[in-house]
C-alpha cells in the first residue's frame, strides 16, 4: 500500500489575482503607461513567501477560466506552490488590481473584483477537509469571510481543523470587499475562537476587538481565543504577545520604500516559517519584519519576496 504524502508546511486559503504594478513611480493612474504583471493577492503570496524559505505551500482558491487564471497557475507552480486546489469559475473574470506608487507611504490600491471575485466561490464541498486538518499552519483571510459562499466555506475549514496545529486568521481588512462592513466583527469574533494566531495592523485589529492602543489590541485578540497576538505598526515596528507572557516588541528596519505592497504578506511567510522553525518569539517577528522591508524596497509582490540569506543580509547590515 502506498504511503501517503506528508503533509504540507502551510496551506492558505483565499485571494488571488493579478497585481499590473507601474513601471513609473511617482505618476498617476492615468498617466502611466507600462505596467508589470505579478501573481497577487494575500493568500497566494503568503503562501508565495513561505515557499522561498524553502516550506511546501499550497494554497485553496479560485480563479476565473480564462488567460489570467492560466498566468496564475503557471506562476504558482513556478513559485513552487501547489495550485491542485485552484480552480476555475465558469463566467467570473480572474480579479486584476492596480497601484499607484507614490513612496514612501502612499500606494493607493484599485480592485477589480467584480461582479464577484471568483475566490469568493469556494463551497465546503469542494474541501480537502483532511488535507486542512494535516497541514503544520493553516493560514485563512478576513478577505474570505467578506461574501458567501466563501463566509461559511472559511468557518467550515476552521471548525473542521479544531485549532490543529497552528491556526492563522490574517485580519485583512477591506472595507469594500464587505455589503455591510458591519457584520464583520461578529464574523471575525467566530472566527478568532478557532485560530490559534491572530495577525493584523492597527486598522484590522480594532475592527476585530473595537480597541486601537496596540497592548490593548494584543489582549483583546488573546481574550477572543487565541494564543498569539501580533499587531503590526508601521513605524513603530510590531508588538506580539503570546497567552504565556511572552512578549516582543521589534522596530522597523530602516529600507529605503519602493512599494508597500506585499510586505505584509511576506511578514506572513516568514512569520509561519520562523514558528515552523520553533524560534524564540523575538527572533521570529523580527526576521518576519526583516522579510516585510525587503518586500517594500522592491516593486513587486510574488516576485520579490525574499530567501532567508537575504533576510540575514539585511539584519546583517541593520546591526553593523
Amino acid at each position: 500500500m502506498a504511503e501517503s504524502a506528508p503533509p504540507f508546511d502551510l496551506i492558505t486559503m483565499g485571494r488571488i489575482g493579478v497585481d499590473l504594478y507601474p513601471l513609473q513611480s511617482g505618476v498617476p493612474l492615468a498617466r502611466v503607461e507600462t505596467f508589470g504583471r505579478f501573481l497577487g493577492g494575500s493568500a497566494a503570496n503568503v503562501a508565495v513567501a513561505a515557499a522561498r524559505l524553502g516550506r511546501s505551500t499550497a494554497v485553496i482558491t479560485r480563479t476565473g477560466a480564462d488567460p489570467f487564471g492560466a498566468f496564475l497557475h503557471q506562476a504558482l507552480g513556478d513559485f513552487g506552490v501547489d495550485d491542485r486546489w485552484v480552480t476555475p469559475v465558469d463566467g467570473l473574470p480572474t480579479p486584476v488590481t492596480f497601484c499607484e506608487l507614490f513612496p514612501p507611504d502612499d500606494f493607493p490600491l484599485y480592485f477589480y473584483r467584480r461582479p464577484k471575485a471568483p475566490d469568493l466561490e469556494l463551497h465546503t464541498r469542494d474541501l480537502d477537509l483532511p488535507a486542512v486538518r494535516a497541514a503544520r499552519i493553516f493560514w485563512m483571510t478576513g478577505t474570505g469571510l467578506s461574501e458567501e459562499p466563501s463566509r461559511s466555506t472559511t468557518l467550515d475549514a476552521l471548525r473542521a481543523r479544531d485549532r490543529a496545529g497552528t491556526t492563522v486568521f490574517d485580519l485583512d481588512w477591506r472595507p469594500m470587499f464587505w455589503t455591510d462592513p458591519e457584520q464583520a466583527r461578529t464574523v471575525y469574533a467566530e472566527a478568532l475562537r478557532h485560530a490559534t494566531v491572530a495577525v493584523g495592523n492597527l486598522d484590522e485589529c480594532e475592527i476585530a476587538t473595537g480597541v486601537r492602543e496596540p497592548g490593548a489590541c494584543a489582549e483583546a485578540l488573546l481574550a477572543a481565543g487565541v494564543e498569539l497576538a501580533v499587531v503590526k505598526q508601521g513605524p513603530r515596528g510590531v508588538l506580539a504577545v503570546h497567552r504565556d507572557g511572552t512578549r516582543a516588541q521589534v522596530p522597523p528596519v530602516p529600507v529605503e520604500v519602493v512599494n508597500g505592497l506585499g510586505a505584509g504578506d511576506a511578514f506572513g511567510g516568514s512569520l509561519c516559517h520562523g514558528l515552523l522553525s520553533g524560534w524564540d518569539l523575538t527572533t521570529v517577528v523580527r526576521r518576519a519584519n526583516a522579510a516585510g522591508a525587503l518586500v517594500a524596497s522592491r516593486l513587486a509582490c510574488s516576485s520579490a519576496m525574499p530567501t532567508g540569506a537575504e533576510v540575514d543580509g539585511l539584519l546583517a547590515r541593520a546591526t553593523a
